[in-house]
């Protein structure tokens, strides 16, 4: 007589089922959103400086401009070691052959200050010495992935409070948080517009010389904004 053997295969779901633990799908949970933003002052000011032989009436020699420039921003106190460096340097040499025309350089340059007093001396002492072409490349903070985390924290926090006061509004409770996602930040919003404080220009500072009042440059702050995504457990 032949005998049976039957093999008896329990999945991990249904085993899990059997322990009293639940799928994730099986709890009852409720999901929210908790959002923050912040806004800080900029205190990484870009610069971008270009000096080009084509607009200088006064054919003076690249060479020389930029050894004026280098003079007057170390007068105003800049590190030109560290917070100055050249971005590109261009000519028009390749057009050379076919046009004939004067083979002309042009030197574009970065310039970090950290201050809206720093960057109108900047814009001031430049223009005085026939540099025009001078405008802000970009903004930063320096301490800005501290603030991304702080709002980061303030979201999921919001999204705490939110959860608690939806559950106790239907006399129910949240438990531990078991889903935590971080929706794809904003990118920062920052505008490049100036504000100048303390005279009605750049330009009539310079013409008034030392009897206008040092103007200041102020600039837009920077804008964070950040999501979380949370589901907390519903008792």
């Amino acid at each position: 007589m032949k005998k049976l053997f039957f093999i008896l295969l329990i999945s991990p779901f249904l085993a899990n089922g059997q322990t009293g633990d639940k799928n994730f799908i099986d709890q009852n949970y409720i999901e929210v959103t908790g959002k923050s933003e912040i806004e800080i002052s900029p205190d990484l000011i870009y610069i971008k400086i270009l000096i080009n032989e084509k607009d200088n009436k006064t054919k003076t020699p690249l060479a020389d401009r930029e050894n004026t420039m280098i003079s007057k921003l170390k007068e105003i106190g800049i590190d030109i070691n560290k917070d100055l460096l050249i971005k590109d340097i261009s000519s028009n040499f390749k057009y050379y052959w076919l046009t004939k025309s004067e083979i002309l350089l042009a030197k574009e340059y970065q310039l970090l200050v950290r201050d809206g007093k720093t960057a109108s001396k900047v814009y001031i002492e430049l223009e005085n010495i026939g540099i025009s072409s001078v405008s802000i490349d970009r903004l930063d903070n320096s301490n800005i992935q501290k603030y991304r985390k702080e709002v980061k924290i303030d979201a999921i926090k919001a999204a705490k409070e939110k959860a608690e006061s939806l559950a106790n509004a239907i006399e129910q409770n949240i438990g531990r948080a078991i889903y935590i996602q971080e929706l794809e930040g904003t990118p920062p919003t920052v505008s490049n517009r100036i504000v100048i404080r303390g005279a009605n220009s750049i330009s009539n500072s310079s013409l008034y010389g030392s009897r206008a009042p040092e103007p200041d440059m102020d600039f837009e702050k920077i804008k964070l904004e950040y999501s979380i995504i949370c589901r907390f457990e519903l008792k």
